[in-house]
């Protein structure tokens, strides 16, 4: 085995996780209260759609949004070119997720939404990216490099940017839920196992 700064290495990535998420905190402006208000008037879904990392994320921030009050649903970018379009209704806002914003995938999915006239909410690092382009709002991550030396050198797996973009998403839900007034015994509603659910005054 190399002889590495174990310690080291495991400091430098939470600070740098940390400090990305500072950056956002620091930046975040008005696009973000649009996108928020965009959310809370939706007369129909919340639709969740990204690739690979950004897929996973998208996955628990519509786990987030449906457990606490806002109907959220993953779509998958290319399952939906072969029939999952079918989930989405015109009264949906898509929110589509990609670190780059030139994602093929996401773009594709992103130009075929558009022309159904859904509104779109972009969480991507490049505000001059395709998908930038196409959104009608846009929640910028500033996210350059990833937290993993070899993953900055290289461009491999996602560190900062899904953890930034899973950030973002927490402050939607957030935001969503004081907004709505959601309370308490609603979250435990939604949670009948374990011991979220003793939580349900109602019960």
């Amino acid at each position: 085995m190399p002889k590495i700064n174990i310690l080291q290495i495991g400091k430098e990535v939470l600070k740098n996780e940390s400090d990305a998420i500072q950056v956002v905190e620091k930046k975040l402006n008005s696009s973000f209260v649009k996108a928020v208000e965009l959310l809370y008037h939706a007369k129909g879904k919340i639709v969740l759609v990204g690739i690979g990392k950004s897929g996973i994320v998208a996955r628990k921030i519509a786990a987030t949004l449906s457990s606490t009050g806002t109907f959220g649903l993953f779509v998958h970018p290319v399952e939906a070119l072969h029939g999952d379009f079918g989930m989405i209704g015109r009264d949906d806002v898509i929110i589509l997720i990609s670190h780059s914003g030139e994602t093929p995938e996401v773009i594709n999915f992103a130009n075929i939404v558009k022309k159904f006239g859904n509104k779109i909410i972009a969480i991507t690092t490049d505000e001059k990216s395709e998908l930038g382009k196409i959104a009608d709002i846009m929640l910028l991550t500033y996210v350059r490099e990833e937290a993993c030396k070899i993953c900055t050198t290289f461009n491999l797996a996602p560190t900062t940017s899904a953890l930034v973009e899973s950030a973002l998403g927490d402050a939607l839900s957030s935001a969503l839920q004081e907004m709505k007034g959601f309370k308490q015994e609603h979250f435990a509603k939604f949670h009948p196992g374990g011991t979220l659910g003793k939580l349900d005054k109602t019960a």
